[in-house]
């Protein structure tokens, strides 16, 4: 029986501490996308899609152009042909179903209320204050190198580890190569992008949001709002709508694309950018009729990775805003503030100093 209520409090924050894939390739239908000012090709009004196999040939200059105006006016993108197959995109969708279609006492044991764990089932909760209910059961845990952690990982539903193996590893091939351009298209000198890509880490989580009684609709969320406090946010959706960003002030719903990656641009990028990037703000709604699952993957650097902009990123028109500070200083400093936003970054502006 699949999870149908929360039980416990649960947040959106990341924890630091098969055959062949072929490429994908995606057919958008021209009546859904348009073009803005920066040559984006726009989703429904929503999110510019980028074309990653664009890196991979003459049009890399260009796809890194895009890239940025993508970070800078929308917070992320829609990514294409990333070169994960859609057997394996199909694949760890299919596990994440089985394992919260798992019996409760078995998914349970999982379950760990302490955000450090390396793996935890972390369940929705309702905020008495706010007179809300946050609906999602989420199995979060770290992936990367994978063979320093698939031996925490759940051997029930079968071939669960084999499956979210590969698919850890291939999506965190694609992170790898998007980084580099977006650094790239910063003006990073190659020092300052091998010190955040030498030694950082990878965190997913398979999210499940159950179907929500018509009458409980408007009083519940599957996440609220909230940016994350990543680099980037590479988020695998299934069919269902739910996801909603925050744009001129309205909450607007991306629908999602098949065998294409939602990305966002995360606090850490909004800091090492000096905030040319925004994060994206997001959230999660539920619905009265279909559940609903994604799979994120969390980009983030070492704990004793510099934070602070780098020094080829100030002149006369890009003052520094950010301060040097490590990742862990802003990790300690998010928990302890529980700020849901990228004003968790605040602490560390130069005026702050």
């Amino acid at each position: 029986m699949a999870p149908t209520k929360a039980v416990v409090a649960d947040d959106h924050l990341a924890s630091p501490a098969g055959g062949k894939n072929t490429p994908i390739t995606n057919t958008i239908p021209i009546s859904n996308a348009q073009t803005d000012i920066h040559g984006l090709e726009i989703w429904e009004g929503t999110l510019p899609i980028i074309d990653l196999g664009g890196l991979h040939g003459p049009r890399r200059s260009d796809t890194i152009k895009q890239l940025g105006h993508a970070c800078q006016h929308y917070g992320g993108f829609m990514l294409k042909n990333h070169g994960i197959s859609e057997r394996l995109l199909n694949g760890i969708m299919s596990k994440a179903r089985e394992f919260f279609h798992l019996p409760e006492e078995e998914r349970m044991k999982l379950y760990s209320p302490d955000p450090t764990s390396l793996i935890r089932l972390a369940t929705g909760f309702k905020d008495d204050n706010q007179n809300v209910f946050v609906s999602r059961e989420s199995l979060k845990f770290h992936c990367h190198p994978v063979e320093n952690y698939v031996n925490l990982w759940p051997t029930n539903p079968p071939s669960y580890r084999e499956v979210v193996s590969e698919y850890c590893v291939a999506v965190k091939r694609a992170e790898i190569t998007l980084l580099e351009a977006v650094f790239e298209g910063l003006g990073m000198e190659r020092k300052s992008i091998d010190q955040i890509l030498d030694n950082h880490g990878q965190y997913a989580s398979l999210n499940y949001y159950p179907t929500c009684d018509k009458s409980n609709l408007g009083l519940t969320f599957g996440l609220r709002g909230h940016t994350d406090p990543t680099i980037l946010t590479m988020l695998l959706p299934d069919e269902v709508p739910g996801l909603e960003i925050l744009q001129d002030g309205d909450w607007v719903p991306v629908k999602p694309i098949p065998n294409t990656l939602i990305v966002h641009v995360g606090d850490v990028l909004q800091g090492l950018s000096n905030c040319r990037y925004k994060s994206l703000l997001h959230r999660v709604i539920v619905n009265s009729e279909k559940e609903r699952l994604s799979i994120a993957s969390y980009c983030y650097p070492s704990n004793d990775t510099q934070m602070g902009p780098p020094k080829e990123l100030i002149d006369d028109d890009h003052p520094l805003i950010y301060k040097d500070y490590t990742y862990e200083e802003f990790y300690t400093t998010m928990w302890k503030q529980r700020l849901p936003d990228a004003a968790r970054l605040d602490s560390f502006k130069v005026s702050a100093a």
